[in-house]
């Protein structure tokens, strides 16, 4: 059964009401709800959270729970390009945390997560993404860059900077 008014498009809608009837128990739909949420707003607003909790039957603080639990669902918006540097154990051997500092000090973001001012760019050090065998590796949106040196990270900076201008 479809939320009577929704914040989401018609296809994502269509998708969640499809959801929630894949598992037993509605609430177990609430992660890839989140994620497939976040996909089309780009983080799990207040609106995004109030109507996911009414589509799986639980309160809002539940949803906020899970929330603040899993660090792949964002509570507030994005750089259009998030760039995630590992600093996991291969990554950190090969300088991972002197990319991190390179990207932080770059575009002026001091936090994990910050943002710049023109929403261009976020930064988030992160425990693994899985590249090991490229160290230090650092992932942009669903981009990998590879055996990264702060020379071929502005170079990727520049080229994203580059997909933001208007053609």
């Amino acid at each position: 059964m479809s939320t009577p008014t929704t914040i989401f498009s018609a296809e994502l809608a269509a998708r969640l009401d499809r959801l929630v009837t894949l598992y037993p128990v509605k609430r177990s739909a609430l992660i890839p709800m989140l994620l497939y949420a976040q996909d089309e707003i780009g983080y799990c607003s207040d609106a995004v959270v109030a109507e996911a909790a009414v589509r799986v039957g639980i309160t809002e603080l539940d949803v906020r729970n899970v929330l603040s639990y899993y660090s792949m669902l964002r509570q507030k918006p994005l750089g259009k390009f998030h760039i995630q540097v590992c600093t996991n154990i291969s990554c950190m051997l090969r300088g991972g945390y002197e990319i991190l500092e390179h990207c932080q000090h770059k575009l002026g973001v001091h936090e994990n997560k910050g943002v710049t001012p023109d929403g261009l760019f976020s930064v988030e050090e992160v425990e693994c993404i899985g590249a090991c065998c490229w160290a230090p590796a650092v992932q942009v949106n669903y981009d990998y860059v590879e055996d990264v040196t702060p020379a071929s990270m502005d170079a990727a900076i520049d080229k994203y900077r580059q997909l933001a201008r208007p053609q």
